[in-house]
């Protein structure tokens, strides 16, 4: 049975059992403690834990999950796979222990004709907790299982928590008998390879106190609503009934895994470690792909370094198995016709993200060429000095700054006899997280750390949150918080993070950044630095006290500036008409992946190779400006997800949505996309798009930056008296100043070549001299001179002009600005003699430069130190 179709089975059974059926999760999530989703329940999190009202009874979904914390197991288990699908079925207050276990036994067993999976009902072992006597009872009495088949297991397996205190409760796994083959009799208590766990069914029924680890806390009492919450893994299921032996080889992974053995030219099954590099390949190609479709980009922190890591870990594997060509192209299409079926859109989205991750392959090619370099020449450096260790800091250098990775590092430095100071890189990782976290901690909600908060939620509630609707707003200041917890009271000047009841003010989300505005009081006049939403629901003011005190259960009015309000609104509502103008021009797959707007200002950033022409800049922005001259309505709907992608939404990375999704268009379908940003009526209230720039921020990523609105008008008028400045000193009217530019340009450039000719010339005639004043040192010939001109030029012309039947070597140094740079060259005698210019150069240069023997350079160098250097060329040479 193939993948799709266990999926498909599993959501029309629970549907046809009352179950809401819920569309996936993006992988990216909001849940400050998660960079991704990595269990079936987390988008269910808020209704399990009574956070948030559940808007139905009962519900089901098939969840996209990554996991990356068992990364380095991947390929070497049957068990580890960073991405997987979690089938879920979910009662909200509804059902319990006795319908679960129903429903799981019924799925499991029931014939392949009667739509379900078909598993011998006596190869199906169950675990409980030792506890939980009402299960075993059920298990005997629904499925027929006996006593032998039910096994007891202790809070470590089989009493779920979510780590901290809250909902928890004992629960039941199942577990398929895959035969002797794979180990041995006993249960899954025995071995859990040969007994495959597929399904777990989670019993929340109690509260738990505080307490460290799975074990040891303190049971406060019974839920006042029970839930139940499974998990059944897809590909787990997908391996017991396409009888192969690990989720690699299932329909999903199994084509990637080829495809890479047949690029390699290798044979799955015929060697252990290519096998595990094969499993590598085939894991993470369908990773990226999942991730690449649902938005996130390889970057330098966060969910772009895990993807980054990901893809480099592919690509590394397929270079250890002999295939150094460019990759990721030819698997990730491989890919995407395996995931398809499932999830369309990673067809849909397809061309970009086979540009992504070609980017990211090239850049990766390129740095480990460069890292390779820096390598070697660290270790040549490290036997020169008669060690046998690469430091730490070489290691953690290599991987900060040139992104390769340390078990490339090991590997590579092991082949040419030399270990790695590994504990050294260890500790500088270890330092450099640390530096992360605690500037993580620092910008939480302005330093208030989330623990603080969460009591206050948990107690009021969600945030009434009016921003759509008004400017101001009466409310109760619920609590005010320092950095260290809650602040009885705040005085002028100080600054302190405030909740209210309810909030008129923008909270920063979705590109757009926070409003400003006052709070007033009968005692206070506190101004708004800083909205954010910290926790789901949960809106905080990061406010400066301007007179007065500030305390908790005060009244304030909150007020937002219409001033800065109106400037957001056009802002963002031109961010939505530069993306339209953009797509228009360049074509869909200009899709935007992130983007920046604040009163007066905008950008955006698309995937996009190579800088934009002039043309195409000019063409996007009349395109931008022309919809604002139309006057384009612009107008909310709110709509289910199905909905909204049915009618061309598009709904843009790194995003959540919920069932209703608003959507904002301007002009109709001409920009239409979901968003919770605030906006104007009319396209005209913008003002104008005035383009003001358009560079690269990173491998394929172009950023488009812009002035919106009245600091549009001004951005122009700048532009404008800049134009009139320049004509009136070049005497010339406007419609002639690019050729008249062009003119200056083009004599600037003749001047500059002439005296690059005179500047070669006296070099040349220089060049006799020094060879006719080089020193002896041990029988070579040594020349060193500076020049301003070009230095390759005079070194080569110098040697030259040597003897050819002594020995001779030229450094040339030439300053520029605060550096130096060098080149040595020697001739065919000093070749022979032993002399090796690449090898001077790096001598001279602390490890720095390259080149041949015969012609090498470097530099780097500060410009004081150009002198010394030169004058250190005789005793270095004396000494070799």
């Amino acid at each position: 049975m193939r993948t799709a179709e266990i999926r498909r089975r599993f959501l029309d059974f629970f549907a046809e059992r009352g179950h809401t059926v819920v569309p996936s999760a993006p992988l990216p999530t909001p849940d400050p403690t998660l960079l991704f989703v990595n269990a079936g329940m987390v988008p269910f999190k808020p209704y399990l834990t009574g956070e948030v009202p559940a808007p139905w009874p009962r519900a089901t979904s098939v969840q996209k999950c990554v996991r990356t914390l068992d990364i380095e197991e991947v390929g070497r288990t049957t068990r580890h796979g960073s991405f997987f699908q979690m089938n879920g079925n979910f009662s909200l207050g509804d059902y319990f222990k006795e319908e679960a276990i129903a429903f799981a036994w019924e799925l499991s067993t029931a014939s392949v004709e009667g739509g379900g999976y078909g598993l011998d009902p006596d190869r199906i072992w169950v675990t409980v907790h030792h506890s939980d006597d009402e299960s075993r009872g059920l298990w005997r009495r629904i499925a027929g299982l006996p006593d032998e088949r039910i096994v007891a297991r202790g809070d470590e397996d089989n009493f779920w928590s979510m780590g901290v205190p809250g909902p928890c409760g004992p629960c039941s796994e199942l577990y398929y008998d895959r035969g002797p083959a794979l180990g041995r009799a006993g249960g899954p208590a025995v071995d859990e390879d040969r007994y495959m766990e597929f399904w777990n069914l989670v019993f929340m029924q109690y509260e738990r106190g505080e307490g460290p680890g799975k074990s040891g806390y303190p049971i406060l009492g019974e839920l006042p609503r029970r839930n139940i919450d499974t998990g059944m893994g897809l590909e787990r299921m997908a391996t017991l009934l396409q009888g192969v032996d690990n989720l690699y080889e299932i329909d999903e992974t199994r084509p990637v895994l080829d495809r890479a053995a047949a690029l390699a030219e290798v044979r799955y099954g015929a060697d252990a470690e290519a096998d595990v590099r094969l499993r590598v390949v085939a894991d993470h190609v369908r990773t990226a792909l999942m991730l690449l479709a649902d938005g996130t980009s390889p970057g330098n922190e966060g969910r772009g370094y895990v993807l980054r890591r990901i893809l480099r870990r592919a690509v590394r594997s397929m270079r250890q198995l002999g295939h150094t060509e460019p990759v990721l192209g030819d698997l990730l299409a491989v890919a995407r016709d395996c995931m398809a079926p499932s999830y369309p859109e990673v067809a849909e989205a397809y061309d970009r993200i086979a540009d992504r991750a070609a980017s990211e392959e090239e850049a990766f090619r390129f740095t480990l060429r460069q890292g390779t370099t820096v390598l070697d020449t660290a270790v040549a450096k490290v036997k020169e000095e008669g060690s046998r260790a690469l430091p730490g800091a070489q290691a953690f250098l290599l991987h900060d700054t040139y992104g390769f990775p340390i078990d490339l590092t090991l590997e590579m430095a092991a082949e040419q006899g030399v270990e790695v100071d590994r504990e050294g890189f260890t500790t500088l990782m270890r330092e450099q997280r640390e530096r992360a976290r605690a500037d993580a901690r620092a910008r939480k909600a302005g330093g208030t750390d989330l623990g603080v908060l969460r009591p206050v939620l948990d107690e009021h509630g969600p945030t009434d949150w009016r921003a759509w609707d008004t400017l101001t707003t009466d409310a109760r200041v619920l609590a005010v918080l320092g950095v260290t917890g809650p602040a009885p009271v705040v005085r002028e000047g100080e600054i302190a993070t405030v909740v209210l009841d309810r909030t008129p003010f923008y909270a920063e989300s979705g590109g757009q950044d926070s409003d400003a505005g006052r709070l007033s009081g009968a005692s206070v006049e506190a101004e708004v630095l800083d909205v954010q939403r910290p926790l789901p629901g949960l809106v905080v003011h990061q406010v400066r006290v301007l007179s007065g005190e500030l305390a908790t259960g005060d009244r304030v009015h909150a007020a937002v500036d219409p001033e800065w309000r109106l400037g957001a609104r056009q802002a963002h509502s031109g961010t939505h008409v530069l993306h339209a103008a953009l797509r228009q021009v360049l074509g869909p797959n200009a899709l935007q992946s992130g983007s920046y707007n604040r009163p007066g200002y905008l950008r955006l950033d698309f995937p996009w190779r190579g800088a934009l022409s002039a043309a195409a800049r000019s063409e996007i922005e009349a395109a931008a400006n022309q919809a604002l001259r139309r006057d384009l309505p612009v107008g909310v709907r709110w709509m289910t997800l199905p909905e909204a992608k049915e009618l061309g939404a598009l709904a843009l990375f790194d995003e959540t949505y919920g069932e209703k999704v608003r959507v904002v268009e301007i002009g109709g379908a001409w920009s239409r996309e979901l968003c919770g940003g605030t906006h104007v009526e009319h396209a005209s209230q913008i003002g104008t798009v005035a383009l003001t720039s358009e560079s690269s921020v990173g491998a394929g990523m172009r950023r488009l930056e812009a002035a919106v609105g009245a600091e549009g008008f001004g951005y122009l008028a700048r532009e404008r008296d800049l134009v009139s400045r320049v004509a009136e000193q070049l005497q010339a009217p406007r419609a002639e100043l690019p050729d008249r530019i062009a003119g200056l340009l083009d004599r600037l450039k003749s001047a500059d070549r002439e005296n690059q000719r005179l500047r070669e010339q006296a070099d040349r005639a220089r060049a006799g001299d020094l060879a006719a004043d080089a020193t002896d040192v041990d029988g070579t010939l040594v020349v060193t001179a500076t020049t301003d001109g070009d230095a390759r030029a005079l070194a080569i012309a110098v040697r030259d002009r040597l003897p050819a039947a002594r020995p001779g070597v030229v450094v040339v140094g030439s300053p520029a600005g605060e550096r130096a740079t060098l080149v040595a060259a020697v001739n065919g005698a000093a070749r022979s003699a032993g002399r090796d210019a690449s090898a001077l150069v790096k001598r001279l240069l602390d490890g720095r430069g390259g080149g041949s023997p015969e012609l090498a350079q470097g530099g780097g160098i500060p410009g004081d130190r150009l002198p010394g250097t030169l004058g250190s060329v005789p005793a270095l040479l004396s000494r070799a």
